[in-house]
């Protein structure tokens, strides 16, 4: 079925011009230099990503929701409440589980109501559980505890549990109403503009949330966005979306630099980027150490000249 769509793709014809992009940006999780959670760091984060326009999304891979404690990701979502005042934001719901597990709705509705009780809007992380079985009867049953919630296909290139759905079984997610939308994480244009092209047949007010960190200029084909690369600039990604909406041909040109960033943070081993993230920020003068989770992958400090040319092309290098 998927070599079928494909010959009928043809992404030129499927551009979007001046369309409004709505932007959910992964909010990176700080450290101290001691190893602790630099939680005023956190505030600043989530707050400078909701005044630059965008949704923060917290307790994502960005903020290693599974590497820190439950206690941890419940403090996360009380901080990010506290930080906004009420205004939106989104935040991932994790279940760890192992090979062979079956699903566990009573873990998912446990942290689906967990967000729910501090305001935010779960994004359902996949699990061994979820991926293993039914996965629309699991969906189903998460919607009956919830009037809105976002679904999430992931790569095994990023998770073992991770899975990247049939279209047919995307079809039946276009058919729970309470599903506002998936975030698409597979890396492949072609896979997300097959997604785009059913959701225009079916539900046109279905979001299709890009997770192509290699490819941002998806939002020209129709696409919104949950990215771990605009953590490292709300406001630019931001501007770069204003651009689109004017029909600003410097829309380009900036997303050009972004993805210039997106190609070096993302480069293998990807989990690293969220170091590269820290070392950006640190060097934007919003966060004060680069740290990362003692058990995620780092980059060289050699990396750091790179970045620095880079802050500095945007304009951005050491603003405090």
């Amino acid at each position: 079925m998927q070599q079928e769509t494909l010959s009928t793709i043809n992404p030129a014809a499927m551009i979007v011009p001046k369309r409004r992009i709505t932007g959910i940006s992964a909010i990176l999780l700080p450290f101290h230099e001691q190893g602790e959670i630099d939680w005023p760091g956190l505030a600043n984060l989530v707050r400078r990503t909701a005044e630059a326009g965008l949704t923060p999304a917290v307790n994502m891979d960005t903020g290693f929701a599974n590497l820190i404690t439950e206690e941890e990701r419940a403090k996360v979502l009380r901080a990010t409440r506290c930080a906004l005042g009420g205004g939106a934001f989104v935040a991932g719901a994790y279940v760890a589980d192992k090979p062979g597990d079956s699903f566990d709705a009573d873990a998912y509705f446990r942290q689906v109501e967990g967000i729910q009780s501090q305001g935010g809007t779960p994004i359902i992380f996949q699990s061994y559980g979820l991926t293993g079985g039914d996965v629309l009867r699991a969906y189903e049953e998460i919607g009956r505890r919830t009037d809105r919630f976002i679904a999430f296909e992931l790569g095994k290139i990023f998770a073992p549990f991770g899975a990247i759905y049939d279209l047919e079984t995307y079809r039946g997610l276009l058919g729970l109403v309470a599903c506002i939308g998936a975030k698409h994480s597979s890396l492949s244009r072609r896979l997300e503009w097959e997604r785009l092209q059913l959701r225009d047949a079916l539900r046109p007010d279905f979001k299709v949330f890009t997770g192509n960190d290699l490819a941002i200029d998806m939002v020209i084909y129709g696409s919104d966005y949950l990215l771990g690369l605009s953590s490292f600039a709300p406001d630019l990604f931001a501007r770069r979306d204003a651009m689109w909406l004017a029909g600003d041909p410097g829309f380009y040109e900036l997303n050009d630099l972004l993805q210039y960033l997106g190609f070096l943070a993302f480069r293998p081993p990807v989990p690293a980027y969220k170091h590269s993230a820290a070392q950006f920020l640190k060097l934007r003068g919003w966060i004060r150490s680069d740290r990362s989770h003692r058990d995620s992958p780092t980059r060289p400090a050699s990396d750091l000249a790179i970045l620095r040319d880079i802050a500095a092309r945007m304009g951005v290098l050491n603003e405090g």
